[in-house]
């Protein structure tokens, strides 16, 4: 996956990040050369995946990664055949600014 780095003058780089799952941790990471910078944890109850909270390092806010992280962790929810709970604001804006992925929200 690619993230479009942002820099205040307007000019976007695409930099290559990775959208992985951590079972274990049960949260999804964004990670950019090597390192986590972002996190989305989740809780699976049944179908449903429920988003408490997502969290961009600071030295990384602003510039849109946190769309990339939360991208894709609603694909990844797509594929396992879940519906998504979005407890977290952000999560929340980003259902409503994404029709695509109008269908993950649970009833």
């Amino acid at each position: 996956m690619r993230a479009s780095l942002r820099f205040g003058t307007g000019r976007t780089v695409p930099v290559p990040t990775d959208v992985r799952n951590d079972e274990a941790r049960s949260r999804y990471e964004l990670v950019l050369d090597g390192e986590v910078i972002g996190i989305a944890d989740y809780r699976i109850e049944g179908d449903e995946v429920v988003f408490p909270h997502t969290e961009i390092d600071p030295a990384f806010r602003g510039r849109g990664f946190g769309e990339v992280l939360v991208q894709g962790a609603m694909e990844d929810v797509r594929a396992a055949g879940r519906t998504v709970v979005p407890r977290c604001w952000f999560v929340v804006e980003f259902l409503e600014l994404h029709p695509e992925f109008a269908d993950l929200r649970a009833a």
